[in-house]
């Protein structure tokens, strides 16, 4: 099952997407403004879908919004999990070496209020605020059933589903504070779609990451090559902190990103990054 977010009409819908991502089909949720969000939890204390209910529509003639458009609270997003990815950041923001025992995953914040959809354009903050605007192509896990110290081999019956996120990043504010929330969290930071997979039908530790900037390839992963695998990153954000159906956690990036490059390419106006993951789907964002 694939539910998305939208708006037609004058109105936002949120509702399911068919198998071939070609045909919308409005749900008689009750505030569709959240998105998918209230039918993720309605689903985890047990309840059925709401009945379709509206016009059937072409996903080309509607306007794709981010299936979580508010999420919950802020995301949470992993650092330094494909291994080619921290080598081409090692002597950036990956300065310290990965400890050779016991060593945990990257985890910070993005603020939930910097999502925007999946086609959206990503407003860059002014010159004087960053100049290293940078992309990360990201599998992100959409918490179904919620619950407190999940341990790694029940993690994946939390999983409601899978997304797509682009975690824009100002690097320079990123490097300036040390701690990353404030260089990930400006507006428009966090593309998100084009709509949530369930699990049933797509395994996340089985997928390939791959992302472009004006049509040249630039990333291009396999997500059983993370560090830390999903099972693990779940379990790692539930020490001690309760999961709630609806939260998200992006998995990391492949390399790729313009940082990684001598000299790096960062991001300018008027470009274009897409993202594409098997079995979810395609987001691109323009930026100016």
């Amino acid at each position: 099952m694939r539910l998305a977010s939208w708006s037609w009409g004058g109105r936002e819908h949120v509702g399911t997407i068919s198998a071939d991502g070609r045909e919308a089909t409005p749900l008689a949720a009750g505030d569709a403004t959240r998105g998918a969000l209230p039918l993720i939890q309605a689903l985890a204390r047990g309840e059925p879908l709401p009945q379709p209910s509206g016009t059937r529509l072409p996903v080309d003639v509607v306007a794709l919004r981010a299936p979580l458009p508010r999420p919950l609270r802020s995301l949470f997003c992993v650092g330094r999990n494909y291994r080619a990815h921290a080598q081409e950041l090692a002597g950036t923001v990956f300065r310290e070496t990965m400890p050779t025992t016991d060593p945990w995953p990257i985890v910070f914040g993005k603020l939930g209020e910097c999502v925007i959809g999946p086609f959206d354009t990503v407003r860059m903050p002014s010159a004087s605020t960053t100049i290293q605007v940078d992309y990360e192509s990201e599998l992100a896990v959409v918490i179904g059933r919620g619950g407190r110290d999940i341990p790694r081999t029940r993690a994946m019956d939390h999983v409601f589903g899978y997304t797509i996120v682009n975690d824009v990043t100002a690097r320079d504010v990123q490097m300036r504070h040390q701690q990353w929330d404030l260089g990930k969290s400006f507006d428009n930071f966090c593309p998100m779609g084009p709509w949530i997979v369930t699990a049933d039908e797509l395994d996340g530790r089985a997928t390939r990451v791959r992302g472009w900037v004006n049509g040249e390839p630039r990333q291009d992963g396999l997500t059983k090559d993370m560090i830390f695998d999903i099972p693990t990153l779940i379990e790692t954000c539930s020490r001690g902190i309760t999961l709630h159906p609806g939260d998200v956690i992006a998995t990391g990036t492949p390399a790729g990103v313009g940082m990684g490059f001598n000299p790096p390419r960062w991001l300018r106006s008027g470009d274009v990054v897409r993202i594409e993951i098997d079995g979810v789907g395609v987001i691109e964002n323009r930026f100016e």
